[in-house]
């Protein structure tokens, strides 16, 4: 468990619900801090944006490998796509300060080590590395010197290169870990999700785990909790007019807010395993099979097979106990529908 902004993220904890911006404030500062106020509303931890420039993440090339041949961004140059869909850096100043006066925590993901010095100028409170920035040793270990928490997508990441991800964190003094199971494919269909692939993550590495859901649905968010995801990071946006690249796969503050209710009461039925008798199970106890009497008996008399019988409700003994007081005798009269108690007998 470690804390963000003060709020903590563990076991036993409300979920960690984070709303990525990324692309979705479609060029506007307005609308970016529009749908910061919209994610707040629905309840989410926090938002996240993306810290980049068309020049820090790529070149502008027209050569073979720097076009996009195929899914959702087919047809568009790597340079051209981050140039529509980056944040930029003037606007951070004043997304964090307006996130910190209406009260919603706010960090980022950074591309390049400029970005992890603005991110740091601004005191950001956690940093998240993207799936396609995994394998980037470099970039985790600047990062993780930041001494905040690091959250990392595992997109397309085998165990090993998770592990020296993890070990680059660890080697810098930040074990404050959280490991994000991801598909990165967007959107990505349900169908192939791989949650399972969260308690294989837990069972390689002591760190606290989410998800990623890059999804159309809250179906595999909802389901990652059950498998021990702590905190879950789903795209949004704040409506469908003038967003984005990621448009597609992103919710809407309804849906969003469907989440985080969701989200919460999927992580308060997993309970704490301790088989303690909830409140609603005490009020029905007295339902239970017990033992009764079903015939007038009087003082002296021995318990026969007829005289009680295993019937509901529970204020008599339990079942288990009928062969012991078969043949016993009363130690004071009983009538039909008493229960069945030990001082029957003594």
């Amino acid at each position: 468990m470690f804390t963000v902004n003060g709020q903590a993220i563990g076991k036993r904890l409300p979920p960690y619900i984070i709303a990525e911006l990324s692309a979705n404030h479609g060029g506007s500062i307005e609308r970016a801090k529009a749908s910061i106020q919209a994610a707040k509303a629905a309840g989410a931890s926090a938002v996240k944006i993306q810290s980049y420039t068309p020049d820090t993440m790529t070149i502008d090339c027209d050569k073979p490998d720097f076009q996009i041949k195929s899914g959702l961004w087919k047809g568009s140059s790597l340079y051209s796509l981050y140039k529509q869909a980056y944040t930029p850096y003037e606007w951070h100043q004043e997304l964090f300060t307006y996130a910190a006066q209406i009260g919603i925590t706010l960090f980022s993901s950074p591309f390049d080590e400029t970005a992890v010095d603005l991110l740091a100028s601004l005191d950001a409170p956690a940093y998240k590395i993207a799936s396609f920035e995994l394998t980037d040793i470099p970039l985790i270990e600047y990062t993780a010197k930041q001494k905040r928490p690091m959250f990392m997508s595992t997109g397309m990441a085998s165990l090993a290169e998770i592990a020296e991800a993890v070990q680059a964190c660890k080697q810098q003094g930040n074990d404050e870990i959280l490991l994000f199971h991801c598909i990165s494919s967007y959107p990505a269909p349900t169908e192939e999700s791989n949650l399972l692939n969260i308690t294989a993550i837990a069972k390689e590495f002591d760190v606290e785990l989410g998800l990623s859901d890059h999804t159309i649905s809250n179906l595999a968010a909802i389901m990652s909790i059950g498998l021990g995801a702590v905190a879950v990071e789903k795209h949004f946006k704040l409506d469908d007019k003038d967003c984005g690249p990621d448009a597609s796969f992103s919710l809407l503050p309804s849906q969003l807010s469907s989440l985080v209710q969701d989200c919460q009461q999927a992580s308060l039925a997993l309970g704490d395993g301790d088989f303690e008798r909830t409140k609603a199970e005490s009020d029905n106890s007295k339902f239970r099979r017990s033992l009764y009497f079903v015939k007038d008996l009087p003082e002296g008399a021995p318990i026969t097979q007829d005289a009680v019988r295993r019937i509901r409700p529970g204020f008599g003994l339990a079942p288990k106990h009928l062969d012991k007081i078969m043949g016993q005798s009363l130690t004071k009269a009983v009538e039909r529908g008493d229960p069945v108690t030990w001082d029957c007998f003594s």
